[in-house]
């Protein structure tokens, strides 16, 4: 029996589960994105293939932060962070838009995941203490 001198504290366990969790709900928009330009009658298809590739690049970059972070590398926070942040202006249009019920949410989900990012525990686990 080995005993990792460096275990994965919660706080970051929890990070990147919700990464991943946002990375499969990206994926899903991707894919409806998808099925929707490939039956559209009428469509800019510049315009719906690059935000086709943006939701697929989107959930590829989140899995992939979260696979950085469950192995401790220190580089994949600062990006994963920004992706968070992102999310606020996200929601706050979506509720200036009458759709609260989803902009609330992911403002709470941009925040919660940041602070999960910028805790001690994560801090400590990823080396930057």
């Amino acid at each position: 029996m080995t005993i990792d001198s460096n275990p994965t504290p919660v706080t970051l366990r929890w990070a990147v589960r919700l990464l991943r969790v946002e990375a499969v709900a990206v994926g899903l928009v991707a894919a409806w994105l998808i099925v929707a330009d490939l039956t559209a009658s009428t469509t800019d298809l510049t315009s719906a293939l690059l935000v086709t590739a943006f939701a697929i690049g989107a959930a590829v970059a989140l899995w992939a932060l979260g696979n950085a972070l469950v192995r401790h590398r220190a580089g994949a926070r600062a990006p994963a962070i920004v992706l968070q942040l992102m999310l606020l202006p996200i929601g706050w249009f979506m509720i200036q838009g009458g759709l609260g019920w989803l902009g609330v949410p992911l403002i709470a989900l941009g925040l919660g995941v940041t602070w999960l990012l910028v805790s001690p525990p994560t801090t400590r686990a990823l080396g930057f203490e």
